[in-house]
C-alpha cells in the first residue's frame, strides 16, 4: 500500500503558526470588537434616553389634558432631537414634528419591529407611525419609558418612547394617555463600529503576516539541524564513517546532534574492528593456503603413486588408496580456490588479455573436460573479443559443471553479441533455484543443498566466477528460466581494458 502524501515539515509549521495566529487574532479582535460595540451603543443609548427625559420634562405644565393635533405636533417638536423625527399619540390621534394629521386618523396596525419603507416625495423625511414597534408602544402605554433599536429608511435609529404623566396634589402620578416618541440617529455610532471592524481585520491581517514571518524564521532554525542530520545520515550510510554534526546550543536538537555524533563514533569504531578482523581472516586464509601448497604437492605425488598401484592392491587397500587420491585432489582444488580468492581480496588479480574467438573458446572449454557431447551449444561464428582466456575458461567450467552435476539435461550454452558486449547464457532444465537461494548463490562457501543434491565442491566456484567477470568489468547473474531450470548469464565487454586501467 503506497503511503499517503503529506505536507512537509516546513508547510506544517507554517500552517500551525498561521492557524494559531488567525484563531488568536479572531478571538482577541472579536472580543474587543463586541465589547467596544456594546460600550458605544450603551453610551449612545444612555445619553439619548437621558436627553429624552429632559425634553419630556419641558412639556410641563400641560396646556390641556386633552390635546388635539396642534398640541400633539408641538409636543413632538419639543421632544425631537436634531434629527427632527418625533411623534406624539393621544386617544388614537397622532401628530409628527412639523406636520399635522386630520383628527381621528389612526396609526396602521403593523407587526412589532416591522419598519415600513420610506414614502416617496418626502424630503426631509417625516416619521411614519408604523416606524414605532407595537411592542414598544405596549411598554410605554403601561407607564414606563422604553427604547428599542430599529432600522428605518436604511439607517439605524434608537426609538425612545415616554408616557406623559400627570402629578396630582398628593404627588400621585396618573397616566395622561399621551405618548411621545423620538428617533435618535445611530449613524455616527455605526460608522465608529464599522471603523472598529476594519481595524480588527487590518490587525488580524498584520498579525497573520507577522506569524508567517515568525514561522519562516522558526522553521529555518528548526529545519537547518534536521537537514544537516539527514545529510550526515546519508553520508554515514554511504560509508563516510567520519561524518559528524556541529552541535549548537543545548536544546533538544543539540541533544540529537550529540547522540548522532556518539553513535557515528561508535559505529566507526566497530566498522574499523570488523575491517581489521576481516583483513586478519583474509591474511590467515592466504597464509594457510600458501603454506599448504608444499605439503599438498608431496601428498599429490604420493597419491598419484597410490592411484597407479590401487588396481594391484587388495580390495580394502585399493579402495583406500583411491579415496586418498580423490580427497587429495579435492583438497588441492580447495587450496587453489582459496589462493585465488585471496588474490581478489588483496587486489593483485590481473588480466592477461588476448583477442580470441569466443565460440572457439567455449568449444575448447567443453572439449578439454569431455563435455562436448553433453552440452548443446548455439555459437554464432566470427564473434571476437579481447578477454583473458584462462579466467573465462574458469567461469564457463564452473557454470557448465554445476549445470551438469546439479541440473537436468539438456544443458545448453548460448552466445549473443552486440558491438560492445557479449553474453553467454548457460542453463539447464532442472527444478531451478528457490528464491532464497537466488539471493546467496554467489556467496562464498554457500551450498544450495536444500534446492539441489549435496555439492561436493568447496562452495567457492560461483564466487570466483563472479569475481573473474567483474575483473573484466562485466557481471554474472542468475535467474530461473520461464520454462524451468536455472539460467546463468555472463556479460563481458568485447574490448576489455588492460590491467593497468588504460584502454587497449
Amino acid at each position: 500500500m503506497a503511503p499517503r502524501p503529506s505536507l512537509g515539515l516546513r508547510a506544517r509549521l507554517l500552517f500551525a503558526f498561521a492557524l494559531l495566529c488567525v484563531v488568536t487574532a479572531a478571538a482577541v479582535a472579536g472580543g474587543i470588537y463586541v465589547q467596544a460595540r456594546n460600550d458605544i451603543l450603551q453610551r449612545a443609548q444612555d445619553a439619548a434616553v437621558q436627553a429624552m427625559r429632559g425634553r419630556v420634562e419641558e412639556l410641563f405644565p400641560l396646556r390641556t389634558a386633552t390635546p388635539g393635533p396642534d398640541e400633539l405636533s408641538d409636543m413632538a417638536e419639543t421632544v425631537s432631537d436634531q434629527s427632527g423625527l418625533a411623534i406624539a399619540f393621544y386617544n388614537g390621534v397622532h401628530a409628527t414634528a412639523g406636520s399635522q394629521r386630520p383628527p381621528g386618523q389612526n396609526a396602521p396596525n403593523l407587526d412589532p419591529g416591522v419598519i415600513p419603507p420610506p414614502r416617496p416625495g418626502r424630503n426631509p423625511p417625516v416619521l411614519d407611525p408604523g416606524a414605532i414597534p407595537l411592542s414598544l408602544r405596549e411598554k410605554v402605554a403601561g407607564g414606563d419609558i422604553a427604547w428599542q433599536r430599529v432600522v428605518w429608511q436604511g439607517e439605524p435609529y434608537l426609538v425612545i418612547g415616554a408616557p406623559v404623566v400627570i402629578v396630582e396634589q398628593d404627588e400621585k402620578t396618573q397616566v395622561s394617555g399621551i405618548e411621545v416618541y423620538a428617533l435618535h440617529s445611530l449613524l455616527a455610532e455605526k460608522h465608529s463600529i464599522d471603523g472598529l471592524a476594519v481595524s480588527a481585520w487590518l490587525i488580524g491581517g498584520a498579525a497573520l503576516a507577522f506569524a508567517v514571518v515568525l514561522a519562516l524564521l522558526a522553521t529555518r532554525g528548526v529545519l537547518r539541524p534536521v537537514r544537516e542530520l539527514g545529510r550526515a545520515a546519508r553520508l554515514l550510510g554511504e560509508g563516510e564513517m567520519r561524518t559528524r554534526i556541529a552541535v549548537r546550543g543545548s536544546d533538544e536538537l543539540a541533544d540529537v546532534a550529540r547522540t548522532f555524533n556518539n553513535t557515528a563514533a561508535e559505529l566507526e569504531r566497530h566498522v574499523k574492528q570488523l575491517r581489521e578482523m576481516e583483513a586478519d581472516a583474509r591474511r590467515f586464509v592466504a597464509d594457510v593456503s600458501h603454506e599448504l601448497r608444499t605439503p599438498l604437492a608431496a601428498l599429490a605425488a604420493v597419491a598419484d603413486v597410490l592411484d597407479e598401484e590401487a588396481a594391484r592392491l587388495p580390495e580394502p587397500a585399493g579402495r583406500a588408496a583411491r579415496l586418498v587420491s580423490q580427497e587429495t585432489l579435492n583438497l588441492t582444488g580447495l587450496v587453489n580456490d582459496l589462493i585465488e580468492i585471496s588474490r581478489f581480496d588483496s587486489g593483485v588479480a590481473a588480466l592477461a588479455l588476448n583477442e580470441v574467438d569466443v565460440a572457439e573458446l567455449v568449444r575448447a572449454t567443453l572439449r578439454a573436460r569431455g563435455w562436448s557431447e553433453l552440452v548443446h551449444t548455439e555459437l554464432p561464428p566470427a564473434v571476437t573479443a579481447r578477454l583473458d582466456p584462462r579466467r573465462v575458461d574458469v567461469i564457463l567450467a564452473n557454470l557448465v559443471g554445476n549445470a551438469l552435476r546439479h541440473g537436468e539435461p539438456p544443458v545448453s550454452v548460448r552466445l549473443c553479441a552486440d558491438p560492445h558486449w557479449i553474453a553467454l547464457e548457460v542453463r539447464d532444465h532442472g527444478p531451478g533455484l528457490d528464491e532464497a537461494v537466488l539471493l546467496h548463490v554467489f556467496d562464498r562457501f554457500y551450498k544450495a543443498s536444500a534446492a539441489r543434491a549435496r555439492s561436493e565442491g568447496s562452495g567457492l566456484g560461483l564466487a570466483i566466477a563472479r569475481e573473474n567477470a567483474r575483473l573484466h568489468r562485466g557481471d554474472l547473474t542468475v535467474a530461473n528460466a520461464p520454462d524451468g531450470g536455472a539460467m546463468f548469464t555472463l556479460r563481458l565487454p568485447r574490448w576489455a581494458h588492460d590491467p593497468d586501467g588504460g584502454p587497449e
